[in-house]
């Protein structure tokens, strides 16, 4: 239950204000008005004067309850003055002028930017559920950072009976929060503040104003001026909408008060479910052992020993010895034990205002470690991240041009360059023959490729085969595979999905963009339509294949001559010359079809280097290109990456 009753009184009936009220306007209306006041500022007053009555009537009608364990107030403690609600009357509603930002603000706010780009950058390679926590993180370390830095939100959570809501009116200086014997006592949570302008930051806990207290006004109230404290209903309630407003609320405070006791300290809910989740929030984190005063002589500092070690199990750094961490103490808050230190500590971390940042790094660390997995892989991805490799890049190319016929091209170039070579410097009786052969003979094997050859050209092609086709495809599919492998080595698996994504997208009409090339390209170097370029000696030996025909014709003319009789009978030098030119043309063949080999293999390397590079920009268009342009946007994203999770390595927060 909580500390606002909508009950009668024993004796007599709970005056709820109105009666005040209309005496007040009784007394108003019959008494004369001041000079210069108008109508409508005295129903200001009115208003307002009306919600401070009523906020005293139900100040003065809860102190003045008795408590279900049988314990009332001191006549003293039932003073209206002391307990008040929160009204919205002279605060800033939670806003305040913002101090210059501390170095710890600047790196927060710096990993809260590359946190948002890169939930940006990878809102179209990840669900929306995965960064759903991410998302919720920027936008309540928005609001928080919208809102008064001058105030510190505190938590008191604990288990049935542990006494949360009497350390709070211990604290408070007076009865807030209703305690008793009967569980749960407190159903709702209760704010109290110290000082005005926490209006904004109990909206956005949604606790309402008739939940919202003032401490007794002492001397040590002051020192804890900015401190709003919040009472939180059991955390293992047996009502589940009490369950939830201790979740909600916990995600939402800058600092939580563990308070446990003696008897359940150890339990499972509270370290499973909150204490170890949290563990990162060690900073902010305070773990009271209460009802130290049941335990006899040293068992107290046994509890706390064990109780630290069931913390440290969490992973919770323990703030000892002067280091950064949860604060772990003892106390009594019925006998007031150890509550003044608890105030002290409370009043040193609220003015030093760093509890809000430091709860929201808490925060930003525990986002980079659920979001590790999806931007860092366990395998080695090389000093400047994931790329494609020059022996992958080579290889992808290699397979591409085997795909599309390069080197098949090349020899084909080669041949035809050799056949030129040999139609020129060859003796015209053997190019004589050919010819003839070929047209005694049109429908041999030998002549019908000839004819093909000479009949092809540039646009034209055979028809391939539909084994060499599928073989083409299932070659350039291979290829892609194997770069996508290649290129997602070091990755994590959405980033390697999607890489793997892009690779198949952009090789859907790569085999067809290379049959094209084939067609094109292909033909037109296999078998060029003009002549291939000559070398320097190619019209020497022409001539001299030309000069071995004439010493021929010459010497079969003049051994004509002497068997006709005209000229002077000598068989030996027309035989000479003869035999001289039917030697000589072969030679002269024999020796230009040595000297063309370079040539023409250099003209066929050139040949397939043409159509490799063709096919090789073919495939830089459509697959390595998209393949780069996606791992340079997971650089992108892993060094976003590394700007917000360069504060998870801190002991003061995370137990490494």
């Amino acid at each position: 239950m909580t500390a606002v009753t909508d009950r009668d009184h024993a004796g007599d009936r709970w005056d709820d204000g109105f009666i005040a009220r209309s005496r007040h306007r009784n007394s108003s209306k019959g008494g004369p008005r001041g000079s210069g006041r108008q109508a409508g500022d005295a129903l200001i007053d009115d208003a307002l004067l009306d919600a401070a009555l009523l906020a005293n009537d139900l100040d003065e009608n809860e102190n003045g309850d008795e408590n279900e364990d049988g314990h009332g107030h001191e006549d003293g403690h039932g003073d209206g003055a002391l307990v008040r609600a929160v009204s919205g009357v002279g605060s800033d509603g939670g806003k305040a002028p913002s101090p210059p930002p501390s170095p710890e603000a600047q790196a927060l706010r710096t990993r809260l930017d590359a946190l948002r780009q890169l939930v940006g950058l990878s809102r179209t390679r990840l669900d929306g559920k995965t960064l759903a926590e991410a998302g919720r993180v920027l936008d309540e370390a928005a609001a928080r950072r919208g809102l008064s830095p001058q105030h510190t939100v505190v938590a008191i959570a604990g288990a049935t009976g542990s006494g949360k809501s009497t350390l709070f009116n211990a604290l408070a200086g007076v009865q807030i929060s209703e305690t008793g014997l009967r569980r749960p006592t407190t159903a709702a949570p209760i704010a109290c503040s110290w000082s005005d302008g926490a209006a904004g930051l109990l909206d956005r806990l949604e606790i309402p104003g008739r939940l919202r207290r003032r401490p007794r006004e002492t001397s040590e109230a002051g020192a804890l001026r900015g401190l709003v404290l919040v009472d939180l209903p059991d955390l293992d309630s047996a009502v589940g909408a009490h369950r939830e407003h201790v979740d909600r609320v916990l995600a939402l405070v800058d600092a939580v008060v563990w308070v446990v006791d003696p008897e359940k300290y150890a339990d499972a809910v509270l370290h499973e479910r909150y204490l170890r989740p949290l563990a990162g929030h060690a900073e902010v984190t305070f773990v009271v052992l209460n009802q130290v005063d049941r335990l006899p002589g040293e068992a107290a500092d046994l509890v706390l020993d064990d109780l630290r070690r069931l913390l440290d199990d969490d992973g919770i750094a323990l703030g000892e010895h002067g280091e950064p961490g949860a604060t772990v103490l003892g106390l009594s808050a019925l006998t007031g034990e150890g509550v003044g230190e608890l105030r002290e500590l409370l009043g040193q971390f609220t003015q030093e205002r760093g509890a809000a940042t430091r709860r929201i790094c808490a925060d930003v660390d525990r986002a980079a470690v659920r979001l590790r997995p999806l931007y860092v892989a366990d395998g080695h991805s090389g000093p400047s991240g994931p790329e494609i490799g020059e022996a992958a890049r080579a290889e992808f190319e290699d397979r591409l041009a085997e795909a599309v016929g390069a080197y098949a091209a090349g020899l084909a170039a080669e041949r035809a360059w050799r056949r030129n070579a040999g139609k020129a410097c060859g003796t015209p009786w053997l190019r004589l023959w050919r010819w003839y052969e070929s047209r005694r003979a049109p429908r041999s094997l030998a002549s019908l490729a000839l004819m093909s050859a000479k009949g092809r050209t540039p646009g034209a092609s055979a028809a391939v085969p539909p084994e060499e086709e599928v073989t083409a495809r299932q070659r350039v599919e291979q290829a892609v595979r194997t770069v996508a492998d290649e290129a997602v080595i070091g990755l994590p698996d959405p980033w390697a999905q999607a890489v793997r994504e892009t690779a198949v997208r952009g090789a859907e009409r790569l085999p067809e963009a290379l049959d094209e090339l084939a067609v094109t390209l292909g033909a037109a170097v296999a078998v060029p339509g003009a002549k291939p370029p000559r070398p320097a000696w190619w019209p020497v030996a022409v001539l001299a294949q030309a000069a071995m025909t004439l010493v021929q014709i010459f010497g079969g003319l003049w051994l004509v001559g002497q068997i006709v009789g005209v000229l002077e009978p000598k068989l030996l030098p027309p035989v000479l010359f003869m035999v001289a030119g039917i030697v000589g043309g072969p030679l002269v063949e024999w020796a230009c079809s040595i000297a063309a080999r370079g040539p023409a293999r250099r003209y066929g390397q050139d040949a397939e280097r043409r159509l490799r590079q063709a096919a090789a920009g073919c495939g830089r268009a459509r697959v390595l290109e998209p393949v780069a342009a996606e791992l340079l946007r997971y650089r992108e994203v892993r060094e976003q990456y590394a700007t917000v999770a360069a504060g998870g390595t801190r002991l003061s927060t995370t137990r490494q």
